[in-house]
């Protein structure tokens, strides 16, 4: 772990855990209040909303008033913004951003913010950041997170998962976790850091799945049958998100898994960065479907991986086992 703590200092993990509290406020703000013309559709069908936008906008304006310039993968485009089709969801945008910096912003500037996700994964040092993970859970006011992390020389070394509708051990909601420079994963929350750690079932029967909503992001008749030959009977856990990997994280469940849907999907590496980082330091494991580890030294998409296997660890060669000889 020593190469992580030279890698990232004290002000960089503070600065990544306000600009995803500052993102998730906003967020919260924004959800359930979207009107006619605050969503756009991307060519894959994907809808983008005012939010994510604006929580693009807020995170790179906090770290860099707080860091200086930054390098940035971000999953939103200036550019779809700037048509001049778009004029009221820009202007919703700005609004949003105003209000949470809690100052007066330009429309360029704010531009220029998003644009600045534009990097391409390919330099030694960036972030990567995932706005709002989960947008149609968001829709449906359900759970979504802000994903941030920070990637040297193709290693995750920093990530922050911010679940504005996860609930605490508390009772309140809005779980934030954080990977520190001491080499453990933390829940924020509204108060002081808490260490947390994967659940440790007794027997793989007593494990619980944690799997998308989505039908179109894994494979749920997999999946059962990948339960069905490991003896878990527990109904999963469906959550919208990288929201799966802070339960696994904290250990609301044991195992997720992302089963590739077709040959030539390629994940991105905003959907998955921070979320790895945080079980593997809560001790658990996180692999593709064929056991390798992430990779991400091939820019915007994990090239060279296909799915995901997140567990807690201590039955990761058994899980990998079934889901390989389902998968064939």
């Amino acid at each position: 772990m020593a190469a992580d703590r030279d890698a990232v200092s004290d002000s960089e993990r503070e600065a990544a855990l306000a600009a995803v509290r500052a993102a998730g406020a906003l967020c919260a703000r924004a959800q359930g209040r979207l009107a006619a013309g605050e969503t756009l559709t991307k060519g894959d069908d994907s809808p983008v909303t005012v939010a994510d936008f604006a929580a693009q906008a807020v995170v790179v304006a906090e770290l860099v008033a707080r860091l200086g310039p930054i390098e940035l993968v971000g999953e939103e485009d200036a550019a779809d913004l700037a048509r001049d089709d778009q004029a009221t969801l820009r202007d919703g945008v700005v609004g949003l951003v105003a209000a949470q910096l809690g100052r007066a912003v330009e429309a360029g500037q704010v531009l220029d913010w998003i644009a600045a996700g534009g990097a391409d994964g390919t330099s030694d040092r960036y972030w990567t950041l995932d706005p709002i993970d989960g947008t149609k859970g968001f829709l449906r006011g359900d759970q979504y997170a802000v994903a941030l992390a920070l990637i040297e020389r193709g290693r995750v070394v920093l990530g922050v998962l911010g679940c504005p509708n996860l609930p605490n051990p508390d009772g309140s909601r809005g779980a934030v976790l954080v990977t520190g420079v001491d080499g453990t994963a933390a829940s924020a929350g509204d108060g002081p850091l808490v260490p947390v750690h994967v659940a440790r079932p007794r027997s793989l029967a007593a494990a619980r799945f944690c799997e998308s909503v989505e039908s179109g992001h894994s494979n749920h008749d997999d999946s059962a049958e990948i339960a069905r030959r490991l003896g878990i009977r527990t109904e999963p856990y469906r959550i919208d998100s990288q929201c799966k990997y802070a339960a696994v994280a904290r250990g609301d469940a044991s195992i997720y898994l992302r089963l590739p849907t077709r040959p030539d999907y390629r994940e991105k590496i905003w959907d998955h960065a921070a979320g790895m980082l945080l079980v593997e330091r809560a001790g658990g494991t996180v692999t593709d479907v064929d056991g390798h580890a992430l990779d991400f030294t091939h820019g915007r998409r994990l090239e060279c991986n296909r799915g995901i296997v997140a567990t807690d660890g201590r039955f990761h060669d058994e899980v990998l086992g079934a889901v390989q000889s389902v998968l064939g």
